[in-house]
């Protein structure tokens, strides 16, 4: 057994979350990767305040938001797959680079009043084409460093716990940057942090020792749709989450504004939702599951959905805010089960771009919640709009266990853990 994998714990003993990073490397590599993704947490606020601050204009804002977020989501298999056919080393630094340099156009651009909305849209969404795909290649090295089962669901918890968390301080960070120099310098800081850190993770000896599969001589290249399966069933699941969370976001604060509440306590209610998905997050890493991950979808979905519809009855804002944070709890279990699904049933050599499909559903289904709850709130009673909100995670549930009973053909996928090597899971 290699370096990277002879830390298997022992059956008596279950391992702990500091057992994952006494792993060998895996602190060191996850540090690193964590810096990186830091620049995801600043950088929307950081493109918000400058492009805002140089056109004057909020229309303009959106429009070059929903450029970089929309090349960020769609192209993110894309990028997910060059990692998983040349290997991270071949593949991050240049997308770091180029997305460093143009994150520092950007804030050229809007150093100053009066940046040409044109060229601002065109170096966001140039930007958003080369965002590095750091989260869904790091989930794919904790498959390589933890080939433990128990060990490795940890590890994927803490990975999702920590994600959680950086986009909570990495506004708090831009807010403090604020204090010392104009909105442009969060972008700058986004371009450190993203070409520092990639820089870090690829000197890991974990991903050094991450290679693309060989081919023998002379034999070419595949072209065409990759021969990988599709992860249909965390791809419903992580779907439904995105739209359902983004759709409460906006309801919390329709709440507020309809009880004359006041602004002053949403964050609060959405920091109680944060704080309940680590919990459910660090809890769900911690127990020795026997259902399937496919079972489990099901079950983490339908609660989400059962506490957003029970959030809508809630008769005041704290109330509210202890509904969101039992919620909360069905968040990061339900987003590290699809990953984990994705990762165990993806081709050898393709667990990144798997892990990328359901990172993009989730961040396609935020986008589509917020569009379509913008519509509903005003529309309909308030608590209907919860049920409806809940009622989508319901779905998807429903979604997940219909899925995969066809793809599984009237079975349940394999338990999220099993042998990686095991004929039990098809593959291409």
């Amino acid at each position: 057994m290699s370096a990277l994998t002879s830390s298997r714990p022992s059956p008596a003993r279950r391992p702990s979350y500091a057992a994952v990073l006494r792993v060998p490397h895996a602190r060191r590599t996850f540090l690193a990767a964590l810096a990186a993704r830091l620049s995801y947490g600043t950088v929307s606020l950081s493109v918000l305040l400058s492009v805002t601050r140089a056109t004057g204009s909020y229309a303009v804002s959106g429009l070059v938001m929903a450029l970089f977020g929309g090349t960020v989501v769609v192209l993110l298999p894309v990028r997910a797959t060059l990692v998983d056919r040349y290997g991270p080393r071949r593949a991050l630094p240049p997308l770091a680079a180029a997305y460093s340099a143009l994150l520092c156009l950007l804030a050229a651009l809007t150093r100053h009043p009066g940046a040409p909305p044109a060229a601002l849209a065109t170096a966001a969404a140039l930007t958003g084409c080369v965002a590095p795909p750091l989260g869904p290649t790091m989930r794919a090295v904790w498959g390589r460093l933890a080939d433990d089962p128990a060990l490795l669901r940890r590890a994927y918890s803490l990975d999702g716990v920590a994600e959680e968390l950086l986009f909570v301080s990495g506004p708090a960070l831009v807010g403090l940057l604020l204090r010392f120099g104009p909105p442009p310098a969060g972008l700058l800081l986004s371009a450190v942090l993203m070409l520092a850190g990639t820089c870090a993770f690829v000197r890991s000896p974990a991903v050094r020792g991450a290679v693309p599969p060989k081919r023998e001589k002379g034999e070419k290249r595949e072209k065409g749709p990759s021969t990988g399966r599709f992860p249909a069933v965390p791809v419903v699941a992580a779907a439904g989450l995105g739209l359902a969370l983004s759709a409460a976001d906006l309801l919390v604060m329709a709440f507020a504004e309809q009880r004359s509440y006041g602004d002053g306590l949403v964050p609060w209610v959405l920091a109680a939702l944060s704080a309940g998905s680590a919990v459910g997050g660090l809890l769900n890493g911690a127990v020795e599951w026997r259902r399937p991950a496919g079972e489990r979808l099901v079950w983490l979905s339908a609660g989400l959905g059962a506490a957003l519809v029970v959030a809508g009855l809630a008769p005041g804002m704290w109330t509210l805010a202890g509904a969101m944070a039992v919620a909360g709890v069905f968040v990061a279990p339900t987003l590290t089960t699809a990953y984990l699904l994705a990762d165990e049933t993806a081709a050898e050599g393709e667990r990144t771009r798997a892990g990328a499909w359901v990172n993009a559903a989730v961040n396609a289904g935020s986008s589509g919640g917020s569009v379509a709850a913008g519509v509903v709130v005003g529309a309909v009673p308030l608590g209907v709009c919860f049920v409806l909100s809940g009622g989508v995670a319901v779905v998807s549930a429903v979604g997940v266990r219909v899925v995969s009973r066809l793809r599984a053909g009237g079975g349940w996928s394999r338990p999220c853990g099993g042998s990686r090597t095991s004929d039990t899971a098809p593959r291409p």
